[in-house]
């Protein structure tokens, strides 16, 4: 009896990346993970300056009195922007595959993934697809939220803890859930 063979959906002989994805040398790759394993894994907790100046170093545009928590990753520093006196909290994962934009006053609680890129499933070829992730202004994520590529967060949202946001959240919205939805309005003071 003979197996019978499956099409084929997946051949991951045939992914590349493209041209000059990640932005910069597989060297610099490379020193950015040293770096950020070693110096700004290991920092004491309140050397955020010291954190804001390595990420600076390798490109990242950091504003003002940002809080960066030592156990944060970011996974290229040169495709991420962070406005002025924003917070990351522990553990919060920043793969920035694709541009990664966090705007002023937002906070992003512990264990929050922020998924700049994913994979075209619909292609055999597998390829790497990075629209990025915007946070506007004063839009807060609560602990362990996943967003996914290409959403933008509205100015003054609330993501609850442990929601997965799959679509656009408006300004000043209140959501929870998997998949997120609106439950609220956040007003302003």
């Amino acid at each position: 009896m003979s197996e019978r063979r499956q099409p084929s959906v997946q051949d991951l002989s045939c992914f590349r990346l493209p041209p000059g994805f990640r932005g910069r040398s597989g060297l610099t790759v490379l020193l950015w993970q040293i770096i950020q394993a070693t110096l700004f894994g290991c920092s004491p907790q309140p050397f955020y300056g010291w954190r804001r100046l390595l990420l600076r170093l390798f490109g990242a545009k950091i504003g003002r009195n940002v809080l960066l928590r030592p156990s944060v990753r970011v996974t290229y520093p040169w495709k991420l922007a962070i406005g002025d006196h924003s917070w990351v909290g522990d553990r919060a994962e920043l793969y920035s595959l694709g541009p990664i934009r966090i705007g002023a006053n937002v906070v992003i609680s512990q264990r929050t993934y922020l998924c700049g890129a994913t994979h075209d499933y619909r292609q055999i070829d597998f390829p790497i697809v990075a629209p990025g992730v915007v946070i506007e202004d004063q839009a807060w994520l609560a602990a362990d939220v996943f967003v996914a590529p290409g959403i933008r967060i509205g100015m003054g949202a609330v993501v609850g803890a442990r929601a997965s946001i799959f679509r656009d959240i408006p300004p000043y919205a209140v959501t929870v859930g998997t998949p997120a939805r609106i439950i609220g309005s956040r007003r302003s003071a």
